[in-house]
């Protein structure tokens, strides 16, 4: 990776090392790669490298590309912590490096015209100006089994379910072949005894699936069976789920697995946001309600983090934005409006149709998910 880190920190020269002046705290020109899985920007220092340089979750930063793009007050947080569209830098933990990126928006990399020899500058605006917010929705989790209760709790493993959706048919849950949070092998296991026979991979390509089954210890025999059969679609989808290309993608998918029986499980590496986003359109299409969407997904919220309404009502309410904007998008709403209100059914059928697929079509994916039809 090309570095040209040239300080942690530097004291501006016009200050002659005087007292009473504060260090500059900048990273110098460094380096950028891709990062392939979102099409965002990595920075070249490491998180660790990063926050040793006297960066913390919680400053606000001034972004300075060598193209001349320029970002002034920019939050740093160790999550996606913005309203969607907006960007922010970011040390998501399993990142191996912080990424300047959009809140579920299109890769920065070719918004901002990154090359292979790209640098960029961060510059340090005022710390802690945004610890608030950092505190309010830190979250981590761990990737050790023996810190969760069961098996389903530890892999995000369980059945989808809502007012119209047919029952025992649509699973989500973690990755059962992406091992970097050691719950591949509970979830291949977990869809063995559910019986799974169609699986929406949102996050993988052929490529990745290959080094995933080339790994020493790859555990997850019952997946791969199901891919060698042609019963695992390969997504390889970034975050975007506004964007023309995630809604053909998803589109193309819920019509193929119609053509199967089920049950079906959808994934993506945590079973969290991209998957959350299929499932509300799934109950959305069945004519589930707002509240079955909500629990859905904020039911992996307790799973990983134990953030539900009873125990940390403030996280909770935070995160519902999360939800809610899934549902605006879908209904083609203003932020703010009241999802009550929403036609979500007409929002999923709207949302098929920016996918590409005509009336016939939507209506044999509603036929597939939807009791009584």
């Amino acid at each position: 990776m090309c570095c040209l880190l040239l300080a942690a920190v530097m004291i501006a020269a016009a200050f002659g090392g005087c007292a009473g002046k504060k260090a500059e705290i900048s990273t110098g020109s460094i380096g950028v790669e891709k990062d392939e899985e979102f099409g965002n920007v990595y920075i070249s220092p490491s998180i660790d490298e990063f926050n040793a340089m006297g960066f913390s979750f919680g400053d606000s930063v001034d972004i300075t590309f060598d193209n001349g793009e320029n970002f002034k007050d920019i939050p740093y947080y160790s999550g996606y912590y913005v309203p969607v569209g907006e960007m922010l830098l970011c040390g998501y933990p399993g990142y191996p490096h912080p990424v300047i990126a959009r809140n579920y928006g299109a890769g920065t990399w070719e918004e901002f015209g990154m090359t292979g020899s790209s640098s960029v500058t961060i510059t340090l605006n005022a710390a802690g100006k945004y610890k608030d917010v950092q505190e309010l929705f830190a979250l981590s989790y761990s990737d050790d089994r023996n810190d969760f209760t069961s098996d389903v709790i530890f892999a995000n493993f369980r059945v989808i379910k809502g007012e119209g959706l047919k029952e025992n048919m649509f699973y989500r849950s973690a990755s059962p072949c992406d091992d970097q949070h050691c719950r591949a092998a509970y979830a291949n296991r977990l869809c063995e005894e559910a019986g799974i026979r169609f699986v929406i991979n949102l996050s993988d390509n052929e490529e990745k699936y290959a080094s995933y089954v080339a790994a020493e210890g790859f555990a997850s025999q019952y997946y791969d069976s199901l891919y060698r059969e042609g019963n695992v679609l390969l997504l390889a989808l970034n975050a975007n789920y506004r964007s023309e290309a995630f809604a053909k993608s998803v589109s193309e998918a819920l019509l193929a697995m119609t053509e199967l029986d089920g049950p079906c499980l959808i994934h993506c590496v945590e079973g969290k946001d991209r998957t959350g986003f299929v499932c509300a359109l799934l109950l959305a299409l069945s004519g589930s309600s707002a509240e079955s969407i909500i629990d859905d997904y904020m039911i992996t919220y307790d799973n990983y983090y134990n953030v539900n309404k009873a125990d940390k009502p403030e996280k909770y309410e935070a995160i519902l934005g999360n939800v809610y904007d899934f549902l605006y998008c879908m209904c083609g709403a203003e932020k703010g409006a009241d999802i009550n209100t929403l036609d979500l059914k007409k929002g999923g059928e709207s949302y098929l149709e920016l996918g590409g697929l005509n009336k016939d079509e939507i209506a044999r994916i509603e036929e597939y998910v939807s009791v009584g039809k």
